[in-house]
């Protein structure tokens, strides 16, 4: 274990970032991981959505297509790590067909950590891909505790009673690289930061991107570790964080 570089995005699997971070060495986690989204039902059976030749989501060298047991495995060893070095996790995830089974399951498996679900009202549907299948209109964050979970009252939060609900009406993000289109909203990652931390906390994205949680962090005076596998998306990061310095 070591301190990690602050204001720094490490080209590398988040777990290997993770397995060097000290326990609660991070005040908040914001992250929005794969959703599996290229792994479909075909005859009753999982596979890829390339090779049923649909539309895919585009990740600069990730397939977004993980056998179902693989994806849950994945999303557990990741969560255990971000528990033991962060006192609460923002994870937001999408329920369709690739992580339905795994998210939930994985929720079961950290239910005594879960502390609330918002809802992320897009405010225009997603258009479903298959007949008879509900549109997608919203996405769900998943907020863990690592060391006050009982209790729906937050630790670490700055807003008053009654002032903050459970469902977000916030745009969808704009599209800033080609081969990332998932591509988090500004808004979302700093109503997170300003109502659950303070000046200075250190916030860590394991999913880092191409950058919003960086940018935003940046932008509110707060300090960034992140982990991305993509060379691309971190140049395309640190573009955006030279516009932020810039701007002041």
């Amino acid at each position: 274990m070591k301190k990690m570089k602050k204001d720094y995005i490490y080209n590398e699997d988040c777990i290997k970032t993770l397995k060097r971070m000290e326990d609660n060495s991070v005040d908040c986690v914001i992250t929005s991981p794969p959703y599996n989204m290229n792994l479909r039902i075909r005859n009753g059976k999982y596979c890829s959505r390339q090779i049923v030749k649909e539309l895919s989501t585009k990740y600069d060298g990730f397939s977004d297509n993980l056998p179902i047991e693989e994806y849950y495995e994945f999303h557990s060893s990741v969560m255990r790590e971000l528990l033991r070095v962060s006192k609460v996790v923002f994870y937001n995830i999408q329920i369709v067909t690739g992580s339905k089974r795994s998210i939930f399951k994985m929720i079961g498996k950290f239910n005594e950590n879960l502390k609330d679900i918002i809802v992320w009202d897009k405010g225009v549907a997603q258009p479903a891909m298959q007949k008879q299948v509900l549109n997608r209109r919203t996405e769900l964050i998943l907020v863990f505790e690592s060391d006050y979970p009982i209790s729906r009252q937050f630790r670490y939060a700055n807003f008053e009673r009654g002032t903050l609900s459970d469902i977000w009406e916030i745009k969808r993000g704009k599209k800033i690289s080609k081969d990332h289109g998932a591509v988090f909203p500004e808004e979302l990652v700093g109503k997170i930061i300003e109502n659950f931390t303070k000046e200075g906390d250190v916030i860590y994205d394991p999913f880092m991107g191409t950058g919003t949680t960086a940018v935003v962090s940046k932008k509110m005076n707060r300090k960034y570790i992140g982990s991305e596998l993509s060379k691309s998306y971190i140049e395309v990061s640190e573009q955006r964080l030279k516009n932020v310095g810039e701007m002041f």
